[in-house]
């Protein structure tokens, strides 16, 4: 089975956690614990956000040379290519010695009219309390938004259009390598008057991003993986109740959180709707488990309602030592 799985920030930087790069490596190990699993019996494709890691790159180059700091494009790529050889590297160290693995750096079309350059609503960057990010903002020019209880950084967010790298990465994962690619939801390019491609200021949503992908490339199941065990109604609430599989119809009757479950509830329905497979947003420590289709919440044509999970959905395992290194 052909499998695209989008990782969540949190699997690499969980909310609020320092930006080093030993707590970004310490979460990769764990995603790629998860992802192993999956990769000895399945072709897989990985995506992942990048929105911590792009933030604190613009913050960086900002103190350095506010006049001469790189765009978020280029930074884009930057990220891609860090969080690539973290992934890569753990992968290979849960995988057998021979299982080939490869980054892409993805470049994906977006409209220079999308109305996303006109009300940014991505958040990149550390959090900050109100009174850092106001200070922030009036000294960077940059637009700062509640994110929770916390204040962060928004940059444009335009919708994906085309993936310019679909060919190499058809040819790898056919070759049976396990493929990380359209990290951040892809380098965000659009074409000029003079019909040259060239980079754009924004981060692309990876949600929607992977779930192109995902279609493009002919996937028999999209995951998104975040670290919510599955989507709730009335998150958040005494009632709130973990659904377990659900039609695109029925999901979208119910509003998520926009900087949240809101993009990957939609950009999986919009999976679903194009191809008529399966998609499920859920833990990264249940991946095993959603693809089995006994975890996270699962999202199909082949139901018209919504069914809840009796009790809170357990943790599936995850990848052990004994395969470690190919053992």
């Amino acid at each position: 089975m052909r499998i695209v799985t989008a990782l969540g920030g949190n699997a690499l930087l969980r909310r609020g956690q320092a930006l080093t790069a030993e707590n970004q490596r310490a979460n990769t190990v764990i995603a790629a614990k998860a992802l192993a699993r999956i990769a000895l019996d399945h072709q897989l494709i990985v995506t992942h956000g990048n929105g911590p890691q792009v933030g604190l790159l613009a913050l960086q180059g900002h103190a350095y040379k506010p006049d001469e700091a790189y765009p978020l494009d280029v930074l884009g790529a930057q990220t891609d290519g860090m969080i690539g050889y973290m992934i890569e590297q753990e992968l290979g160290n849960w995988l057998p010695f021979e299982t080939p693995l490869a980054t892409l750096l993805t470049m994906v079309e977006v409209d220079r009219d999308d109305p996303a350059f006109d009300a940014p609503t991505k958040f990149v960057g550390p959090v900050y309390d109100k009174e850092e990010a106001d200070r922030i903002a009036a000294q960077k020019g940059w637009q700062m938004r509640a994110d929770g209880d916390a204040w962060r950084r928004v940059v444009p967010s335009p919708l994906p259009r085309r993936i310019f790298q679909l060919r190499p990465i058809k040819w790898l994962v056919e070759q049976g390598t396990v493929v990380i690619c359209a990290g951040g939801g892809g380098i965000p390019t659009a074409y000029n008057d003079a019909g040259d491609l060239e980079g754009v200021e924004a981060v692309i949503d990876k949600d929607f991003a992977s779930a192109l992908l995902a279609r493009e490339i002919g996937a028999d199941l999209f995951i998104s993986a975040t670290d919510a065990e599955a989507v709730f109604l009335d998150w958040g609430t005494p009632d709130q109740r973990a659904i377990k599989i659900a039609s695109p119809d029925a999901l979208e009757r119910h509003s998520f959180a926009a900087g949240s479950m809101g993009p990957k509830v939609a950009a999986a329905c919009q999976f679903v709707r194009k191809t008529g497979k399966t998609a499920a947003i859920g833990s990264l420590s249940d991946l095993s488990g959603m693809v089995a289709g006994k975890r996270g919440t699962l999202i199909s044509t082949d139901v018209t309602g919504i069914t809840f999970h009796d009790t809170p959905p357990e943790r599936g395992p995850v990848i052990g030592e004994a395969v470690r290194h190919g053992t």
